[in-house]
């Protein structure tokens, strides 16, 4: 342990979007600069906690550092892909230039289609979007790899060597932002010898569904609509979403001009109705409710910040309809 530099829990978390899953399973659902999301069949499933360092990466370099705030969890089922042969989920990815494409890597079995089960399971997600710092790049993957507790761990969540990953970026020149993580740590959250403090224990009842390509639909929107709320005008990429004009839940897919890149709070209030966009004038419209907040109301009756495209016109037309329509058009909104 360095001099001055307190023993920390820290985790290195891969977070690979889509590609997190493998023949066995389906993925998971990551937003990397805001929350990571596993489940009970994962190596160390219980052992991330509130207050944990945490460094992200996607297999290839480091994503940024960042320290759990919040860790939701639920339960909920799981679809498991699993060799005809042995019944293991330790499966290969279906290959696309091989007959048969899966390969179990267990015992090696060559067929055509994994056998489906769907077993229900632990789910948790941890929130750390507060203290994100985004460091893309700046570890490769050979250094990324050293920095775990155990040399050869390749779980997706391993025990990660705080210390030296501090050592490594103060070399790159990114000492203080390393530094500005630590210093949000609250050290009461570590564990003391000899005392046992007892937390709520428990469930509740939810089904998760995973947002396959949220990651890429987001860096869509980041590349062409640039690092600023549509709604509120520039804004760090760390606080900005990428906000649906329609329910994903429903609809499923990702629409290359279906979004619009929202400050983290606009987007709550965008997918609650609360904020809308009036299609006959692309004005933002404030709800009654909304609109005793000064810092909302002034949002009333202004242009967006970006020329919007003919799709997303009509998709905020879909959206103004169902938040807007004829028979609560009065009370919703703020001004006529």
């Amino acid at each position: 342990m360095e001099s001055g530099v307190p023993q920390q829990r820290a985790w290195l978390l891969m977070a690979a979007g889509d590609n997190r899953g493998h023949g066995g399973n389906s993925g998971y659902d990551d937003q990397f600069d805001a929350y990571y999301s596993w489940d009970s069949n994962v190596p160390n499933f219980k052992n991330l906690r509130v207050g944990d360092l945490i460094a992200l990466w996607d297999k290839e370099r480091l994503l940024g550092v960042s320290v759990i705030e919040e860790i939701e969890t639920s339960r909920g089922p799981k679809l498991l892909h699993r060799c005809p042969a042995c019944n293991t989920t330790r499966i290969s990815p279906p290959r696309k230039k091989v007959v048969p494409p899966y390969r179990c890597m267990k015992c090696r079995h060559e067929f055509a289609s994994p056998v489906i089960d769907v077993v229900e399971v632990g789910l948790y997600r941890a929130r750390y979007d507060a203290a994100w710092t985004s460091l893309d790049g700046l570890l490769g993957e050979k250094e990324i790899r050293s920095l775990a507790v155990n040399a050869g761990d390749i779980n997706a969540m391993r025990p990660l060597d705080w210390a030296a990953l501090r050592r490594s970026l103060i070399a790159k020149g990114a000492g203080r932002a390393v530094e500005r993580v630590t210093a949000r740590v609250d050290l009461s959250w570590q564990p003391v010898s000899g005392v046992h403090v007892a937390l709520p224990q428990g469930f509740t009842q939810a089904l998760v569904r995973v947002r396959r390509g949220q990651r890429q639909f987001r860096e869509h929107l980041l590349a062409t609509q640039g690092s600023a709320c549509a709604f509120t005008g520039g804004a760090p990429a760390r606080v900005l979403e990428a906000g649906h004009l329609y329910s994903y839940a429903e609809l499923g897919s990702h629409f290359n001009h279906g979004g619009l890149m929202l400050r983290r709070d606009i987007h709550r209030l965008f997918d609650d109705g609360m904020l809308a966009v009036d299609p006959s004038k692309l004005r933002i419209d404030v709800a009654n409710d909304l609109a005793r907040f000064p810092q909302y109301a002034r949002l009333h009756d202004e242009r967006l910040t970006l020329r919007l495209l003919d799709e997303q016109v009509e998709w905020l037309g879909k959206h103004w309809d169902e938040h807007r329509g004829a028979h609560d058009q009065a009370s919703m909104s703020a001004r006529s």
